[in-house]
């Protein structure tokens, strides 16, 4: 199928000009980092840095003490690594443990996209930390801006010989779908430069995709990945313990915008089946898909979900079985059961020993930074990072599985044994003080918050999942959340419910702009009630729907924000 011209207009956003000017994201982005006389970049090469895995930002507990002091924002950046699975080696790990040191605030954050953030890199370091991470056999290209994002797979080693298909089928996809630009390594690697006559991006042009693209691969029973928050999901479907092919999802997508009824969450469609020798030329096939018919002039309708539902399932279907060259098989019958991780040891099918921590929020820092640390300089399998932003040490020996669960205990990593389990449901974006979007706290705020709904309710022992973010872009997915909070200003969230606990439903709006005392006093009464009434086995989110606390909604269809009570 002939690319089509996607040259911009003057119809076309901002960005769409920035990204064709740039010749091919190098823009004057080399000269802007050699520049010592400022901490800052352009608001056009601040776009640009975003495709090369960074952003720039700065200290917002501190900028209103700066202007008073004719002072600019203390500008740093936050970079988002390229992990494809969320697996790295010790070795991977202690380097870059040393680069949070070095480079960064001392702090590492697991994000729910299965990979490392750092913070607070300020511009003059930038280059030397692509070096160290360069070192590391670690990038950071792709992991932002309007491209096919970091690839998340299933992280439970226990299913081993899945997993390590869906891993392999991650790592085949991110390579497969990366940007060919050779800026990467010219301008942070000082890489050899290549004139533009010889630079060529075979999937994505010039322009590349209307907005970023996310693609997941899940292994039931678990949705831990939450499949159907994604732009591109693919369900294995298992028969006599063999990956006999995926199910496709399409259309997915948390973020939207609060009051414009035109921006909303999705849930993905079930497309169809492939093969596991035909899902990279699927996943390229729906990317274009999106490359050629997603939104270029409303960023905030470019998502893949607003073409999904602009077009229709069959549209789609039709397209990417042309630009594939083949047809796609009815889905298979699967069933997910939750969406959460499962704590503590698990034992695989290769006899090797698992310990999924309970990370809070995916924070790393202080004692249980140091702690992991420890563990890496003797452990001798793997760490997976998971969606649900914790941290698997994966493939433990006999011989070490008592060491590591020392170091565990010494370091205070224990907490997956003692937190609340509502606590280790729950999941928060950023947000303050580094996030230029956030509205509100977030992770710096969850955890007393939903300590004080145990303490309200008793419920010490119930599985809720619980999630909030900053603002309504949802990096968290609280639209799925069985309770989930979005921030809409200083201390005020609107209160979501009803989302499935295996993920499958959307939850909808229940409150608007609610205070902590308002949250408290509204979901009190509501989790006694979940207490006292429930079924057997029966989830919150399945509760407050069947009890008439706030109408049904369902999988694959979006919402706006109207009130249910």
């Amino acid at each position: 199928m002939t690319k089509k011209d996607l040259t911009p207009t003057e119809k076309s956003s901002a960005n769409e000009h920035i990204k064709i000017k740039s010749n091919f994201l190098r823009g004057n982005l080399e000269e802007e980092i050699a520049d010592v006389s400022s901490a800052a970049i352009s608001e056009d090469n601040t776009q640009l840095t975003k495709f090369h895995g960074t952003y720039m930002q700065d200290d917002r507990d501190i900028r209103g003490e700066r202007r008073k002091k004719k002072l600019d924002k203390a500008y740093s950046f936050m970079i988002r690594m390229r992990i494809p699975g969320g697996v790295v080696t010790p070795q991977q790990w202690i380097k870059v443990d040393d680069i949070a040191t070095t480079y960064a605030n001392d702090t590492l954050k697991i994000t729910t996209r299965q990979t490392f953030q750092i913070h607070g890199v300020i511009k003059f370091n930038l280059k030397d930390t692509f070096k160290a991470m360069d070192a590391a056999a670690i990038d950071c290209i792709a992991a932002c801006g309007d491209v096919n994002r970091n690839v998340m797979c299933n992280p439970n080693p226990y299913l081993s010989k899945a997993h390590a298909e869906t891993l392999q089928l991650a790592d085949d996809i991110s390579a497969h779908l990366l940007p060919r630009t050779n800026a990467y390594r010219e301008i942070w690697l000082d890489g050899e430069k290549v004139t533009q006559e010889e630079e060529e991006e075979p999937i994505y042009g010039k322009v590349y995709l209307p907005r970023k693209f996310k693609i997941v691969i899940a292994v039931p029973p678990s949705n831990d990945v939450d499949i159907y928050a994604h732009c591109l999901g693919f369900i294995a479907i298992i028969e006599n313990d063999e990956i006999i092919g995926y199910n496709i999802t399409v259309g997915g997508g948390m973020g939207m915008t609060h009051g414009d009824t035109s921006t909303f969450p999705r849930t993905a469609d079930v497309l169809g089946f492939c093969t596991p020798e035909q899902a990279v030329k699927v996943a390229e096939a729906v990317m274009t898909t999106q490359r050629d018919n997603g939104n270029r002039e409303e960023r905030k309708h470019a998502r893949f979900k607003y073409t999904v539902e602009r077009m229709g399932v069959d549209a789609i279907r039709k397209e990417v079985e042309e630009r594939s060259g083949f047809k796609l098989g009815a889905a298979r019958p699967f069933k997910f059961d939750d969406n959460g991780d499962r704590y503590g040891w698990t034992e695989g099918v290769d006899g090797k020993h698992h310990l999924t921590l309970y990370i809070a929020n995916g924070r790393l820092k202080g004692k249980q930074k140091q702690g992991v640390r420890a563990i890496a300089e003797v452990h001798d399998g793997d760490f997976r990072m998971t969606a649900n932003q914790n941290l698997i040490i994966a493939q433990v020996s006999d011989a070490k599985r008592a060491e590591i669960e020392k170091l565990v205990k010494e370091y205070g990593l224990d907490e997956y044994a003692t937190a609340p389990k509502m606590r280790r449901s729950s999941m928060a974006c950023v947000a303050l003080p580094t996030c230029g979007l956030a509205l509100a706290e977030s992770e710096r705020y969850l955890p007393s918050l939903v300590d004080k709904l145990v303490e309200e309710s008793g419920l010490t022992e119930d599985d809720i999942i619980i999630r909030m973010t900053g603002c309504p872009n949802g990096c968290a997915r609280p639209y799925l959340a069985e309770i989930g909070f979005v921030g809409t200003g200083p201390g005020k969230y609107n209160v979501y419910l009803g989302g499935a606990y295996n993920g499958e439903r959307l939850s909808k709006l229940y409150r608007r702009e609610q205070t902590e005392d308002e949250i408290l006093a509204l979901l009190k009464p509501i989790l006694l009630s979940y207490a006292k009434e429930r079924k057997d086995a029966e989830s919150f989110g399945d509760f407050v729907i069947r009890t008439g606390i706030i109408a049904e909604t369902t999988a694959g269809n979006n919402f706006h924000e109207n009130l249910a009570v």
